[in-house]
């Protein structure tokens, strides 16, 4: 049975040689089609089907497609537009995590977000990003 799969394996990878593959956006596709797909199941909302179909298609045709550089680009505009949205949520995370422990602020001249232990009372603060000096109570 094992010898049936390596088979299988080897011919699966001599097919997507020379392939783009699975990368971040081609995964978004495929979720993103399938929360569209269960929510076109509700009355009056089969219209979400094809746009769901066409996103799962837009997925596979990533994933098989020769043209890796325009997939690179396409990858490329994706991780600009999440980043901002990713780490929004991840400082808010820390901000909660640490909300009894530690003060976040921005920098003033660079925007940066610093973080100090509470409590400290006045303290000097010196930006990591652009070594401006900060007056910060804690």
């Amino acid at each position: 049975m094992t010898n049936l799969f390596e088979k299988l394996r080897y011919k699966t990878a001599v097919f997507m040689y020379g392939r783009y593959g699975n990368d971040a956006l081609t995964k978004f596709l495929l979720v993103l089609g399938l929360i569209l797909m269960i929510i076109s199941w509700f009355p009056r909302l089969g219209w979400v089907y094809f746009l769901a179909a066409a996103v799962l298609v837009w997925s596979l045709v990533r994933s098989f497609s020769r043209k890796i550089d325009r997939r690179r680009r396409e990858l490329d505009c994706y991780l600009r537009f999440q980043k901002p949205i990713v780490n929004f949520f991840k400082l808010s995370r820390n901000k909660w995590r640490d909300r009894k422990t530690h003060v976040y602020f921005k920098c003033k001249k660079c925007k940066a977000v610093l973080r100090v232990p509470r409590g400290k009372g006045s303290i000097v603060v010196i930006c990591t990003r652009c070594k401006d000096r900060i007056e910060k109570e804690t």
